[in-house]
């Protein structure tokens, strides 16, 4: 295990953790089960990791930081993140997946240079009573917990797909 003695190391642990589970419950899929919808919502596992590439840069560079996100994709297709819509992508998975990771590392990149007490620079524009957003402290413990709930739903989309279970890092 990682040394994680600081407040800012467990965090940074914790969040590493459910990324991981999220690219191991994935792995072994080929590009049609990854593109498959499996519950009637019609979200993709690809598009769920769409989605968390796009909460990553949302929270981490819009919200902690108040700047626009550089998304840039390698495939050349415009797939806006639309958070509201059913998780899906014409993105290739491979191309998902390495947007998700670079975001990963812009984000880790925020975590280990912010002060965890300051104040948020940006908007995020939701209300959600009742919880305080205020600082680069709260946006990582929010993204632990929207990675661990989406990990849960490809554990369970991962199962109907081909049985598997029990994936991931934990």
């Amino acid at each position: 295990m990682a040394d994680v003695t600081s407040e800012r190391d467990r965090l940074q642990y914790f969040l590493d953790q459910q990324r991981d589970a999220v690219l191991a419950i994935l792995d072994g899929l080929d590009e049609a089960q990854l593109h498959s919808p499996v519950l009637p919502s019609g979200w993709t596992p690809i598009g769920l990791v769409r989605h968390l590439a796009g909460a990553e840069a949302m929270w981490f560079q819009w919200v902690v930081l108040g700047t626009h996100p550089e998304v840039t994709w390698d495939d050349g297709i415009e797939d806006p993140h639309e958070p509201r819509a059913p998780f899906t992508t014409g993105h290739s998975s491979a191309a998902v997946i390495q947007q998700y990771r670079r975001q990963c590392e812009i984000s880790n990149d925020i975590l280990r240079s912010g002060d965890l007490d300051a104040p948020l620079r940006g908007e995020h524009g939701l209300d959600w009573p009742g919880e305080p957003i205020t600082d680069l402290r709260w946006v990582a413990l929010h993204l632990i917990e929207e990675t661990a709930r989406h990990a849960g739903h490809l554990d369970a989309a991962r199962e109907l797909l081909d049985g598997a279970t029990g994936l991931g890092p934990r």
